[in-house]
């Protein structure tokens, strides 16, 4: 997983944009600071894992993985943002509107939404997918990304504070706000592979139910982690008054669900005829995972 992370790392570098103009260097600094603050690189993680075993190969699918893998920085620096969530740490680092000022790092979640979609039709993109395959990866991410998938989350997400909301209504709006951009790693992989229906409907299957799981695992470290471990801050559900699993259903509960969410991703790979090793210990990474 390192070394794979590694690969991803340079990729992104390659594909973000220069320019010789100071300030839109300065921009470019921004969106290169929160694209290389670290994480987990699950995403792009998932969208090489599902077009290997779908029978194609991670080359292929790094222009697509770092285009989503745009798209979810995007996404965290306006999370952070005052106007939203209001972080002053990410990863273990200030967020990036401490250090550029909130108006650039706006634009720089702006220029990777952007970027992203650029980099998924790319020359290097077109070369190994075909144009077919670049215009249905792109089609997947406007519609993960957009209001029926992560934004639309997230609006549910602000519209939810303070209101007393039922875990249904929770497993909806994480169904788009962190699900959305799993399933759409799981689909560009497949779509990088040429997959079978079958195989991206099974995909798709893996992806929401470890997106799910991924959430509700936040939600029980927001409430027994440390600020150390996670690298940043906890306890920021209940500050800003807002409904969780384990608010409403208890930890051991949560913990039930996670378990039951897991095994549901790990039968789905049962389809798939190349090693899915990788893809089932990742599920069971992400369920005893402490950051």
């Amino acid at each position: 997983m390192s070394d794979f992370t590694e690969k991803v790392e340079r990729a992104l570098l390659q594909y973000l944009p220069e320019s010789e103009n100071e300030d839109v260097r300065r921009l470019i600094e921004s969106m290169r600071y929160s694209l290389t603050a670290g994480g987990k690189r699950v995403r792009p993680m998932l969208v090489a894992e599902f077009a290997k075993i779908c029978g194609g190969n991670e080359d292929n699918s790094m222009p697509f993985a770092c285009a989503l893998e745009m798209i979810h920085t995007y996404s965290l620096i306006h999370d952070d943002l005052p106007c939203m969530d209001n972080d002053d740490l990410r990863r273990g680092k200030q967020t990036n509107h401490k250090v550029f000022g909130e108006a650039t790092a706006l634009l720089a979640g702006n220029g990777l939404l952007t970027h992203a979609f650029g980099t998924a039709v790319s020359n290097e993109a077109v070369k190994r997918n075909g144009y077919e395959k670049c215009v249905r990866a792109v089609r997947v991410l406007a519609e993960c990304a957009g209001a029926d998938g992560m934004l639309g989350g997230q609006m549910i997400d602000l519209e939810s504070e303070g209101k007393s909301v039922t875990a249904e209504h929770l497993k909806e709006m994480d169904n788009k706000k962190t699900g959305a951009l799993m399933i759409a790693a799981a689909k560009l992989g497949c779509i990088s592979a040429g997959a079978t229906d079958e195989q991206e409907k099974a995909a798709v299957e893996y992806a929401s139910s470890v997106g799910l799981a991924f959430q509700i695992i936040d939600d029980i470290l927001d409430v027994t982690s440390t600020a150390e471990q996670l690298g940043k801050p906890i306890g920021s559900d209940q500050e800003n008054n807002k409904s969780t699993y384990v608010g409403l259903l208890g930890i051991d509960e949560c913990k039930r669900l996670s378990r039951e969410l897991t095994e549901r991703a790990v039968s789905a790979l049962e389809i798939f005829d190349n090693d899915t090793e990788i893809l089932k210990n990742f599920a069971y990474y992400l369920l005893e995972r402490q950051n």
